[in-house]
């Protein structure tokens, strides 16, 4: 979802770098896979089309950081009271 956000922190020698991949566009995604020693985060469309990859080696990642918008649980929209269907409010 836009704003998905991911942050990878990297050991660089003597430092440490930090990059960050973000799901820039509306219905875009970052998903994150860890195969062979490699470390891939991606920004993904709704069809599941790669937009851009990040690359790092295992064993350099100190840190992985996701960070999911916030979403807005459907159940708290304004009109929906929380009873099931067919109960009476005044009883």
């Amino acid at each position: 979802m836009k704003g998905d956000r991911v942050e990878i922190v990297v050991d660089a020698g003597d430092t440490t770098r930090t990059y960050e991949v973000i799901a820039s566009r509306a219905g875009r995604r970052v998903e994150t896979a860890v195969r062979r020693g490699v470390v891939e985060v991606s920004e993904v469309t709704r069809n599941g089309s790669v937009v851009r990859t990040a690359r790092f080696m295992a064993n350099r990642v100190l840190a992985l950081v996701e960070q999911p918008v916030p979403r807005e649980d459907r159940s708290e929209k304004a009109g929906h009271t929380g009873r099931p269907l067919g109960e009476d409010p005044e009883s």
